[in-house]
């Protein structure tokens, strides 16, 4: 139950931030946000603040951003209708009722001639079936009410496809964008709490049970010799113990301004390469705000080059599907995070970050980067991709790549249950 909160916290934030990106920059370029949601599938929790509805939703999945003008209106006010208007204080159209007019009494009924919503905003029609038509000016920030619903019209100007290509651009890129922002900011926040690594030739903590701790070796000793060879630096230091696995080791190492010669018998870890040193020693850290800023950064950069890597080698087929991760394997390597305590869920948080930024920016579609693809195309063509075209694509993505985690979740469960 702990690994489930703390994956549905990690998850809730990672999607909360991207989404937020595309609402701020989408509301900076004017364009017409109808809901900021959390989540999948039905409502539990809806706000309405301004313009925008802001939901949380049952299936914690995702989110997305509702912008007018991405999909199609979903109403049209077709002649021979019949509406029920309300109106503002300057006699403009406030709210356009389109069904069930018997609950709306108070309502000026019109049978309707033409309406504009997006252009002119004018509705004209007749109020009674002999009398002349009349013409009414909608106000921009009018709603139309579908099943007692109201929902706010968008003006063409309000619209994401009306707006300048660098607009559209910046508003789909934030997403990305906020997510590598809150890596650096968490990294930033980790090496502030567990310090920046140092390359000094010293001891940082020591693991419990581990031959360095049981020989008495202490944190903060600095190494000036391992069987007599002079140590510079942390880097030597752990290339000297790897490369002696199983063998006794003399340390000499000053502690207090006084030399200690300490012999330490190192144990063997297993890898794919074969097997090195270990002695149960982290590496030395140091505080310093500077310079968790500069490694924050770096590290956010180290994982965008790793994924980049991964890719890569996904691509050239250097790869199988037991290097991917669905659900199920998160939630898997997340526990084993959970177990190690607060500090690493951070930098497993960053790291989640990071691989979710690198992910939306592939040129696939129904990602934000097949999103982008279609803009530089616009850039390039002088002229958009016809929307029903777009549309096809990113579906056609979409339910690829929905396949493609269904495999790698079942592949997760063989993995887990059935090996």
């Amino acid at each position: 139950m702990e690994t489930m909160i703390v994956v549905v916290l990690i998850f809730g934030l990672l999607v909360s931030i991207h989404e937020f990106g595309h609402l701020v920059v989408a509301k900076k370029a004017g364009i017409l946000c109808r809901e900021f949601a959390i989540g999948f599938g039905p409502k539990i929790f809806a706000v309405r603040k301004g313009e925008t509805v802001y939901t949380l939703r049952l299936l914690p999945i995702g989110g997305y951003v509702r912008m007018a003008g991405e999909d199609p209106e979903i109403i049209e006010i077709k002649p021979g209708q019949s509406v029920g208007l309300f109106f503002n204080d300057r006699q403009q159209v406030r709210r356009i009722v389109t069904n069930h007019l018997e609950k709306y009494p108070d309502a000026r009924f019109l049978t309707v001639e033409q309406c504009d919503l997006e252009k002119a905003l004018k509705i004209s029609g007749y109020e009674e079936e002999d009398g002349p038509i009349v013409h009414y000016d909608i106000d921009r920030e009018a709603s139309y009410v579908v099943d007692e619903q109201d929902y706010q019209i968008a003006p063409l100007d309000r619209q994401f496809a009306s707006q300048s290509l660098p607009a559209r651009f910046l508003t789909i890129f934030a997403g990305p964008f906020m997510n590598l922002l809150l890596a650096v900011v968490i990294f930033i926040i980790y090496f502030n709490i567990q310090g920046v690594p140092s390359d000094a030739p010293r001891f940082g903590e020591m693991i419990e049970g581990y031959p360095a701790q049981q020989a008495g070796l202490k944190p903060n000793d600095q190494v000036l010799e391992i069987n007599g060879e002079k140590m510079m630096s942390w880097n030597e230091i752990t290339a000297y113990i790897s490369d002696h696995p199983n063998e006794k080791m003399t340390f000499t190492v000053e502690r207090a301004g006084n030399e200690h010669r300490i012999d330490v018998v190192s144990r063997e870890q297993k890898e794919e390469n074969g097997v090195r040193g270990i002695i149960g020693v982290y590496g030395p850290t140091y505080h310093s705000i500077w310079a968790s800023f500069k490694e924050g950064v770096d590290q956010t950069f180290y994982w965008i080059n790793m994924e980049l890597q991964a890719l890569k080698m996904m691509v050239s087929g250097e790869f199988n599907l037991n290097q991917l991760a669905g659900p199920v394997g998160i939630y898997k390597a997340t526990d084993q995070v959970v177990a190690h305590g607060v500090i690493l869920v951070l930098n497993w948080t960053a790291f989640l970050s990071v691989n979710l930024a690198v992910i939306n920016l592939l040129p696939l579609p129904a990602l934000d980067g097949g999103r982008l693809m279609f803009l530089i195309a616009e850039a390039l063509r002088g002229k958009p991709v016809e929307p029903q075209k777009e549309a096809f694509v990113h579906f056609v993505g979409f339910a690829l790549l929905m396949l493609l985690m269904l495999l790698v979740t079942w592949n997760d469960i063989q993995n887990l249950f059935l090996r």
